[in-house]
C-alpha cells in the first residue's frame, strides 16, 4: 500500500488526470502504472523480512522518516506563507498516513500479505461505493463481501482475527487518506503536501519506533533495506504513478490500481513463501472484479452528469441566441 495511490476510488484525483484524453491507451502510461504497483508490493514484502530485525513499528518508522528525508530533498516544499488551516490539513493528513502504515504492517505481520491487501482494498471501495450513490454498486459491494467471506473461510479465525482487523482498519484510514489527499493538494502545490505530510508522520513514529526497537535501527543493514523499503513503496511508485496520470485518466488508472491483491499474493508467494489456495485466489478475484465493477460505474456516472451538463449549456446557449435573433433592432423599435 502507498501514498500515491489517492485515487483508487477516483476520489481526489488531480483536475488534469480527470480531463485528459481519454481515448488515449498509450502502453507507456499502463506499463508505469503496473510497475508502480508491482514495487508497493515488493516493497511491502521486504517490509515483512525485515520485521524479525526491527520489529513492524521499527520497520515503519524507518520507511517514513527515509521517504520524508528523500522526499524533502526532491520537493523542498515552502514552509513559509501558508494558513492555519492549511497546516492542520497536511498535519492531519501526515496523521492519518502514519496510522495508515501502522496497522497495514501490523497485518501483514499476522496474515498473508494477499489477504492483508484484499481486505484494505475493502476502504477504498467502500468510499467509491458511497460517494457514486448508485443502487448498481450495491451489487460490487456484495461480490466484495462475498470475496471477503470466502477469504476468511466463513469466519477470520483462519486468517488470525487481530490481523484481518488490523487490515480493515488500515482500509478505513486509506479511504480518509484518499479525501485528504485531495484537500492537500488543493492546498499545496505539486508534492509537496505529501512531502511535509510524511515528514510530521515519521516523527509521530519516531519515538514510538526507538521504544520498540531501539539501536536495531541504527544498524547499517537495517537501514539500508528500511531505504529500499522507503524507495519501493513511496518514492518510486510515487513518481511512476505520477507520470503515468498525465496521461491516464482517473478511472483507468483506478482499475489498474484494482490489481493490487493479486500483486499482492504473488509477492507473497514468491518473496515470502506463503501459500495459495484456489479458493483464496477465487477471494481475490472477487473482491478486484468489485473493485473493478465499482470504479467503471461511478465512471459512467460521472459521464451521464457531464453529458446532461453539457446538453443545458447548449440548450441554453440556443435560447440565449433565439431570443437575441427575436429581438428587435433600435430602429425597428423607433418605427413602432
Amino acid at each position: 500500500m502507498d501514498e500515491p495511490r489517492a485515487v483508487v476510488a477516483g476520489v481526489g484525483a488531480a483536475p488534469e488526470a480527470l480531463g485528459g484524453e481519454r481515448g488515449r491507451r498509450a502502453l507507456g502510461p499502463l506499463v508505469l502504472v503496473v510497475s508502480g504497483v508491482l514495487s508497493v508490493q515488493w516493497g511491502a514484502a521486504v517490509a515483512v523480512l525485515l520485521m524479525p530485525r526491527a520489529g513492524v513499528v521499527g520497520v515503519v518508522t524507518l520507511r517514513l522518516v527515509l521517504a520524508a528525508l528523500v522526499l524533502l530533498v526532491i520537493c523542498r516544499p515552502r514552509v513559509r506563507g501558508h494558513s492555519r488551516a492549511d497546516w492542520g490539513t497536511v498535519l492531519f493528513f501526515g496523521a492519518v498516513l502514519a496510522a495508515m502504515n501502522l496497522l497495514f504492517y501490523q497485518a501483514a505481520d499476522r496474515i498473508p500479505l494477499g489477504a492483508a491487501v484484499t481486505l484494505e482494498v475493502l476502504g477504498p471501495l467502500a468510499l467509491s461505493v458511497i460517494v457514486s450513490r448508485r443502487l448498481g454498486n450495491l451489487l460490487w459491494a456484495g461480490l466484495a463481501l462475498g470475496g471477503v467471506l470466502l477469504l476468511s473461510g466463513g469466519g477470520f479465525d483462519r486468517l488470525d482475527p487481530v490481523g484481518a482487523a488490523f487490515a480493515l482498519a488500515a482500509g478505513a484510514m486509506w479511504a480518509t487518506y484518499i479525501i485528504f489527499s485531495a484537500r492537500v493538494g488543493q492546498r499545496f502545490p505539486q508534492a509537496d503536501g505529501l512531502a511535509l505530510a510524511m515528514a510530521f508522520g515519521a516523527l509521530l513514529s519516531l519515538p514510538l519506533g526507538i521504544l520498540e526497537a531501539g539501536s536495531k535501527l541504527l544498524v547499517p543493514s537495517t537501514i539500508g533495506l528500511g531505504l529500499l523499503v522507503a524507495l519501493m513503496s513511496s518514492v518510486l511508485p510515487y513518481t511512476l504513478e505520477l507520470l503515468a496520470l498525465r496521461r491516464l485518466p482517473a478511472p483507468t488508472f483506478a482499475i489498474l490500481m484494482s490489481i493490487e491483491p493479486a500483486i499482492a499474493a504473488m509477492a507473497g508467494f514468491l518473496v515470502l513463501h506463503q501459500s495459495l489456495t484456489f479458493t483464496d485466489a477465487l477471494a481475490i478475484a472477487l473482491v478486484i472484479a468489485a473493485s473493478i465493477g465499482a470504479v467503471r460505474t461511478q465512471a459512467g456516472r460521472r459521464a451521464e452528469v457531464r453529458a446532461e451538463r453539457d446538453a443545458a449549456r447548449e440548450k441554453l446557449t440556443a435560447a440565449r441566441k433565439a431570443g437575441n435573433d427575436a429581438a428587435p433592432t433600435g430602429q425597428e423599435s423607433g418605427l413602432k
